[in-house]
């Protein structure tokens, strides 16, 4: 047998050296995926948990950046409208001024206007001054001239004062006589006829002689009532005249005597106007002849029994403002018996007084 040929290291061919080297090359690389599929975190928690709150905290601070963009909006947003309203109240500043120098850089013309009017004011003055300082044309407290038989200052008890006197007349069917047979056939009978009733004589007599006897300083209003209620005088209700004014005084009186009695009597509605009056009196007189026969609801159907007129008369009083002496004058009148004792509680009430005169007075 042949001997086998021994191997010579030196006799290895290039090609050898490179095969080998790149067997080594992949065994390396092979031992290099197998470690690189192994999860390293897995085999150590705490760098597990402290991923997780790193992560976490990211999370976080993403919202939080979110909020404060969306503060800033809102803020951006709320500059604006204070912006928008800082040149609003600036606009309004200006406009103000505008209108301040324009009251300032007055005519002379209404200089001139302004000037007339305090003189007329002074003059005024001056006149009711004089009215009120004359003792030639005014004799006491008397402003106009009673004509009567005899002295009738013989009451008692009925003050005629005060800064703002209210003289309620109530100016009611029943105002035409003292019997309701008579105040139906009256109320039927000529303008003339019914202004001549002597009860309504008597009453518009019994205003006239209270016009007398009102102070030269104060102020007075006259209004009459039955479902509604008026000033003597168009166009001054709510309005307070003066006593001094002799004329238009006079012009009330006269107006009273042209007033005829009708329907029926609503305390409810006056007293409801007097509350509403500004500044309201300090002194009342109430010239009526019995309990109300109306009240909110207005006319009634039929006859109106004494207590349903006494129960109008307490939800009147409801309405009457507190503070205010009323001093009533009460005439006569069929058929209603409890009206004295309500006017003479009312007058206790009120601290005024209550007066039945005589056929005679004033």
């Amino acid at each position: 047998m042949k001997k086998k040929r021994g191997v010579d290291p030196v006799s290895m061919s290039f090609l050898d050296v490179i095969s080998c080297g790149f067997g080594a090359v992949i065994l390396l690389f092979m031992v290099m995926k197998h470690s690189a599929n192994i999860d390293p975190a897995s085999a150590n928690p705490a760098t597990v948990a402290e991923t997780n709150l790193l992560e976490e905290e990211i999370r976080n601070g993403r919202e939080g950046l979110v909020r404060v963009r969306n503060i800033i909006s809102d803020v951006d947003e709320q500059m604006v409208k204070a912006q928008g309203l800082a040149r609003s109240i600036q606009d309004d500043i200006k406009k103000n001024l505008d209108e301040v120098s324009s009251k300032e850089g007055r005519t002379l013309a209404e200089q001139e206007d302004i000037a007339k009017l305090k003189a007329d004011l002074d003059s005024k003055e001056k006149q009711l001054q004089r009215l009120r300082d004359s003792d030639d044309k005014i004799k006491g407290n008397n402003i106009r001239e009673f004509v009567g038989d005899g002295n009738r200052q013989y009451l008692t008890g009925l003050i005629l004062g005060g800064s703002r006197i209210l003289i309620l007349v109530d100016n009611s069917a029943s105002m035409l006589d003292n019997t309701i047979v008579n105040i139906i056939r009256r109320r039927n009978l000529p303008l003339a006829e019914r202004l001549s009733s002597p009860k309504w004589v008597h009453v518009r007599k019994t205003v006239d002689w209270l016009t007398t006897q009102m102070p030269v300083p104060s102020q007075y209003q006259i209004y009459t009532f039955n479902n509604e209620v008026k000033p003597l005088l168009p166009g001054t209700e709510g309005k307070w005249l003066e006593v001094a004014d002799n004329a238009q005084l006079s012009k009330a009186v006269t107006a009273l005597s042209q007033t005829v009695p009708s329907e029926g009597t609503n305390l409810q509605n006056l007293f409801a106007t007097i509350r509403r009056m500004n500044p309201q009196p300090d002194n009342i007189y109430l010239i009526t002849d019995g309990l109300p026969t109306l009240g909110a609801r207005g006319k009634t159907q039929g006859n109106v029994s004494g207590a349903e007129r006494e129960s109008l008369f307490e939800q009147a009083l409801k309405e009457l403002p507190p503070g205010i002496p009323i001093n009533t004058i009460l005439e006569p009148l069929e058929g209603d018996p409890m009206a004295a004792g309500a006017y003479w509680k009312l007058a206790v009430l009120t601290k005024g007084s209550f007066l039945m005169p005589s056929a005679d007075w004033p």
